[in-house]
């Protein structure tokens, strides 16, 4: 990962350009960084009289954006998904054994097959069973994460050495699809089932050494990218100990900025529910530097809709009608005693009942605690009701949402599940920002493609970045084009309390921004399916 550092005295001008502040006024020319800042953004003649430049790049006519922050993202699984076999884009039952057998083929002496993001459409119907993977790959573990990440897909022997089997309970929160007249497990894995059962076996597999090059692959692919900073929402003990170990390899840095929240899962026990508040509050406390901090936790309130595991108002077209992984009444405490800590509380909340939930439990926070410095968040907000919309803005909450989950090619089953008035209200970003929320947007990588461009062009556009023939996915939803960058760089630093460090081009904020090779305000959003990332900055340190 090679980089051009900041030298405390350097005083770099870029000039030339279009450069777009994601501030007032929204353009400059020009602009001065020193020692990682920005001392000046501009006009061009006022920054060709700064004293002491050191260097100039011309920019020759290029755009210049804020860095993106990736409000949204788990970076140790994102660098673990790379290496795993992809099923994003099979196109049936056929193809997806095809990988699967090719991938064991390839590597024989793997102890298990791994793959990920693979959808319920190319089944045309059928329910994912373990037969299905037994065929190709009958003798080794097989275990597929499903594209939202909160389902999985596993053979028999990879149920085996789990130890699952008809008598095994389903974990809190979680569920073990079961055959419903021998009551043997089918190899489907909903919820805590997957993300704490399969995946605290899975984690126990790897080592150090695998985590922290996963972790340097993700740094490499976001500044690539043109990533400057992200906020991992998926931290636990191995993967916060896996960014210290690089924030100790680097002097104290990292290659981008990142901001972390503590998962807390629900227990049978509120007192040890508590306990992983107390321990975030600890973490908070001691990691609070410009590179790496932990700045609050996350919450899982409910699953996906694409498996029907979001907690509804009404049933799924199904006539399932599952309850949240946490009710309100368990919810309240760990929220209210998170919130007095200074924490910031991150709610995974996708169906209308689950962010129902998660604005009750923090009004409550508010009345038991009183008036505080609050930067509380829902992430994904997939459906919520125009209720709750305007109880998010009065609350101050931010939403947090990921355009890419938008993209039309991955829809046919999130509508086919809910089959009714609700589609027509997926996504609505432009009703969070009419009623005075702030609206950040991710990527929730490694459920869906982490490269910001393409995931504007579905924010400007409504469109598939995979597949730009479909229809749009309620067009009257899309966002313009300087709005949608916003929302990716400003409010996205606002979303972890970085506005005062970085998210606009503005003097005196970190000279984190990327530079790229096509403009999109003058080519149509259709470039940002092509455009690519010339140069990426951070902390004044070209990468």
């Amino acid at each position: 990962m090679n980089a051009t550092p900041a030298l405390d005295n350097e005083v770099v001008h870029y000039r030339g350009g279009r450069i777009f502040t994601a501030a007032q006024p929204q353009w400059a020319q020009s602009l001065v960084t020193r020692g990682g800042r920005l001392a000046y953004v501009g006009d061009t003649a006022t920054a060709d009289a700064t004293g002491g430049i050191t260097r100039t790049v011309e920019l020759d006519g290029a755009l210049v954006l804020p860095g993106f922050v990736d409000a949204h993202t788990h970076l140790v699984s994102m660098g673990m998904s790379l290496q795993q076999v992809d099923l994003f884009d099979a196109v049936d039952l056929a193809d997806l054994q095809d990988r699967i057998g090719a991938a064991a083929q390839a590597d024989p002496t793997a102890p298990r097959i791994l793959g990920r993001s693979w959808l319920f459409a190319p089944l045309a119907g059928r329910s994912p069973d373990r037969h299905m993977l037994d065929e190709v790959v009958p003798d080794r573990p097989v275990y597929l994460t499903s594209n939202d990440v909160h389902s999985a897909w596993v053979n028999t022997a990879a149920l085996r050495e789990l130890g699952i089997d008809a008598h095994t309970p389903d974990p809190i929160g979680g569920r073990i699809e079961r055959d419903p007249e021998s009551g043997e497990a089918t190899g489907m894995l909903y919820e805590n089932a997957a993300l704490g059962l399969m995946r605290s076996f899975l984690e126990q597999t790897v080592t150090d050494r695998q985590r922290d090059r996963a972790l340097a692959a993700t740094f490499e692919h976001y500044l690539a990218a043109g990533v400057t900073g992200a906020v991992d929402m998926g931290l636990g003990e191995e993967e916060l100990a896996t960014l210290e170990r690089a924030l100790d390899a680097r002097g104290g840095t990292l290659p981008l900025r990142v901001a972390g929240h503590w998962v807390v899962d629900r227990t049978s026990s509120p007192a040890d529910d508590l306990a992983q508040v107390h321990t975030a509050a600890e973490l908070s406390l001691r990691l609070q530097g410009p590179w790496l901090r932990v700045t609050g936790i996350k919450i899982f309130v409910d699953g996906v809709i694409d498996s029907c595991t979001a907690a509804m108002k009404e049933p799924f077209a199904d006539g399932s009608h599952p309850d949240p992984i946490w009710d309100l009444q368990s919810l309240a405490p760990v929220v209210a005693a998170a919130d007095a800590a200074g924490l910031q509380v991150a709610m995974h909340a996708i169906g209308d009942e689950a962010s129902d939930i998660a604005l009750s439990a923090l009004e409550h926070a508010i009345e038991v605690n009183g008036v505080l410095d609050r930067r509380h968040r829902i992430e994904h907000l997939e459906t919520v009701t125009e209720a709750n919309v305007r109880r998010l803005a009065r609350l101050g909450v931010v939403a947090s949402m990921q355009p890419v989950h938008a993209d039309p090619a991955i829809q046919d089953n999130w509508r086919a599940m809910l089959g009714d008035h609700r589609v027509e209200r997926g996504y609505p970003w432009p009703e969070i920002t009419s009623a005075g929320a702030t609206l950040a947007f991710g990527s929730d990588a490694p459920t869906a493609p982490y490269p910001p461009l393409p995931n504007m062009y579905i924010a400007t556009t409504r469109r598939s970045a995979t597949a730009p023939d479909l229809e749009p996915n309620l067009p009257d939803y899309a966002l313009p084009l300087a709005d949608a960058l916003a929302h990716a760089t400003r409010d996205a630093a606002y979303s972890c309390r970085w506005e005062g460090l970085t998210g606009q081009l503005v003097t005196g904020k970190a000279a984190d921004f990327v530079v790229l090779d096509e403009d999109p305000f003058t080519a149509g959003n259709d470039s940002l399916l092509r455009a690519q990332v010339r140069t990426t900055v951070v902390g004044g340190c070209e990468r």
